[in-house]
């Protein structure tokens, strides 16, 4: 039977101890992912016997035995990196993921999909308003907030092995201002965007939210995820899949590098932001407030959903599209207040978010 540790327990185990002694109870049952111990690094058995354990995990299967030799080669190789991490790091810690067996090229060319422009603009478009969040003062803003805990954040879900991130940011972002605007928490089309919006985006080889943003307020709306549902793979846009249920008027952009607007702006409804995702910390992510390493060359579009404060470090709540055995249960915590103007991992630089008027 798997063990169930609280939060609490887990982050008892991250002041206490560091290294593999600590991975396996900091990874345990609550954010789904394979524990380790010194014994299994030290004896190759047990490194086979926790592979298998981990291929049974994520069912995964493997074209011939060469490959699995081989996928069992490239495990053990970020386990050896996952474990030198968890010994150095206090604030955050690494695991044995789904992506366990994917060298880090393998991931960067699969699980991203940003394709930020040349220049960014700061129109206001479908909107003559300036940044309407602007003259929130300091004081007026809650210490935290967490749209999960208001019913305005769908389920965690999963782009898979296509380059889709933006189409994902996009819809939690308009999943979030519909439901706090009409009150109504309802899970919308990923594909449709990958289908249908192509001005500027490129399906599962990349995109941009504002540029999906446009295509939702320009066209009429969303339809449901369960009328339009994801396929991991682009389609020809099919209009004869219902009616598009969900409408916003149009997009507005965060005032770029700016930490205290896109905390604003989250004060009152989830954001698309981009971010340099690319990392191998961030590849392996399991828990705590991760806060680096990342550059800012932005490569994933994902959406934040709240923030908050954890042992005196700020941090921004983050939804991610990479399924709930991702970080916890499909969520990071990102570091806020590093000095620079970008933001971990460049999640300062282009946040936007959609409008809903009425």
């Amino acid at each position: 039977m798997e063990t169930k540790v609280t939060v609490g327990v887990v982050l008892l185990l991250l002041c206490l101890c560091g290294g593999a002694a600590c991975a396996a109870g900091r990874s345990g049952g609550e954010f789904s992912i394979v524990g380790y111990s010194e014994e299994d690094l030290a004896s190759h058995d047990r490194l086979i016997e926790l592979f298998e354990k981990w291929v049974a995990k994520y069912r995964k299967a493997y074209a011939s035995f060469e490959e699995k030799v081989r996928r069992f080669e490239v495990f053990k190789d970020n386990l050896n990196h996952i474990d030198d991490i968890n010994k150095k790091v206090t604030s955050y810690w690494l695991g044995l993921n789904e992506f366990a067996d994917l060298t880090h090229d393998e991931f960067k060319a699969t699980y991203l999909g940003l394709t930020p422009p040349p220049t960014r603009s700061n129109s206001k478009h479908y909107s003559s308003e300036e940044f309407r969040y602007g003259k929130m003062s300091d004081g007026e803003v809650p210490k935290e907030m967490d749209w999960r805990k208001k019913n305005a954040v769908t389920e965690v879900k999963n782009q898979g092995q296509c380059g889709s991130c933006w189409a994902f940011s996009t819809v939690a972002a308009v999943e979030g201002i519909n439901a706090i605007v009409t009150g109504n928490l309802t899970s919308l089309s990923e594909q449709e965007l990958i289908d249908c919006s192509t001005d500027g985006n490129n399906g599962c080889n990349g995109g941009l939210m504002d540029y999906a943003f446009s295509y939702i307020a320009s066209t009429g709306g969303l339809r449901t995820e369960e009328a339009y549902p994801y396929a991991m793979e682009e389609g020809d846009c099919d209009e004869g899949k219902g009616a598009a249920v969900v409408t916003i008027s149009g997009y507005e952009d965060v005032p770029a590098n700016d930490e205290q607007a896109l905390v604003k702006a989250l004060a009152h409804q989830p954001v698309s932001v981009a971010i340099e995702a690319s990392g191998r910390h961030f590849q392996f992510y399991s828990g705590g407030v991760f806060d680096g390493p990342c550059g800012e060359q932005l490569d994933h579009g994902v959406t934040a959903v709240g923030y908050g404060t954890s042992k005196g470090q700020d941090y921004i709540i983050v939804k991610n599209s990479w399924g709930p055995h991702w970080g916890e249960k499909g969520y990071i915590r990102m570091k806020r207040g590093t000095g620079k103007g970008e933001g971990l991992c460049g999640i300062n630089k282009m946040a936007s978010y959609p409008t809903k008027d009425n």
